[in-house]
């Protein structure tokens, strides 16, 4: 059975030809929350991965390496220098590691499960 999406259109930018929205409309002001500088969007996206790096403390973690390579673990912590992440009870392919480093290079992405 089909189903019916419907379509959303945006509305006309400020050029009359392109569709988004107007920069200087109060609008988009009020979402934006004034003007942020790009320091200032750097900072709080560094804010909120370090949030994202405390709440992983503990729990167990899928990484995605290269070469199609998943391995779980406990996260542990990650350096200030973003090195290196430090696990805990490393599963992988080959055996499982008490503690181990993981490259940052070497992780392409990770998850784990907010409870």
């Amino acid at each position: 059975m089909l189903v019916p999406v419907g379509v959303l259109r945006l509305p006309r930018g400020p050029e009359g030809s392109s569709r988004g929205f107007n920069p200087a409309s109060p609008r988009f002001q009020a979402l934006l929350g004034g003007q942020m500088t790009a320091q200032a969007v750097r900072a709080n996206l560094r804010q909120r991965y370090l949030r994202g790096l405390g709440a992983a403390r503990g729990r167990p973690t899928r990484f995605y390496l290269r070469a199609g390579v998943q391995v779980d673990a406990v996260f542990g912590a990650a350096d200030v220098d973003a090195v290196a992440f430090q696990v805990d009870a490393l599963r992988t392919p080959l055996g499982v590691q008490a503690a181990a480093l993981l490259r940052y290079t070497d992780v392409l992405a990770y998850t784990f499960l907010l409870e």
